[in-house]
């Protein structure tokens, strides 16, 4: 297994890892600490997602990655909603290291209007929803349109979610498998 930890200077995104804190669905923190990594394989195709933002003037901002198997029971056992969430038995691309939950910030900082929240756990979180402003569905279109560009599968329900394609065929990993001390 070969996770990259996800760090500036070389990945200029900003971060607001959820699950570090208690500003996310569960109300706690989940992780010990605020640490992004993902496989080789994805950190090299998140460069070109960062180049493609950076030429409209966005800034990508990530909200989680590698997702430990351990955090992926603690929130599935809070909220165990398979429309949202991955079942932990069959595994996560999160858990595997090849997928990304996050959005677009303008050059100030400020994250695009996307509709809803990250994790919002309803229907106007899916993407190609009519239902949010005219705005929010241009800005999703636009994370769409970088991130497929860019070589990334999304899921319909969520709008800041991308996996690579195939992200079965990459093993699961627990957090000392892994040795990224997040848990």
């Amino acid at each position: 297994m070969s996770l990259v930890e996800i760090t500036a200077p070389d990945y200029p995104v900003l971060f607001e890892i959820a699950y570090a804190t208690a500003n996310n669905f569960t109300g706690e923190p989940v992780y010990s600490r605020p640490a992004c990594f993902l496989h080789e394989n994805a950190a090299k195709k998140l460069r070109e997602v960062i180049r493609l933002a950076t030429i409209q003037d966005l800034t990508v901002k990530i909200f989680d990655a590698y997702r430990p198997t351990e955090a992926q029971w603690k929130l599935w056992n809070h909220t165990p909603d398979p429309d949202f969430l991955a079942d932990p038995r069959r595994g996560s691309p999160h858990s595997r290291g090849v997928a990304l939950d996050l959005t677009l910030c303008d050059a100030q900082g400020n994250e695009l209007d996307m509709g809803t929240e990250f994790d919002a756990f309803t229907p106007l979180s899916h993407h190609g929803n009519t239902e949010i402003s005219a705005e929010a569905q241009r800005n999703r279109l636009l994370l769409m349109g970088i991130m497929t560009t860019a070589g990334w599968d999304f899921y319909r329900n969520e709008w800041w979610h991308y996996q690579l394609f195939n992200s079965r065929e990459y093993p699961l990993f627990s957090d000392e498998e892994a040795g990224t001390q997040m848990m």
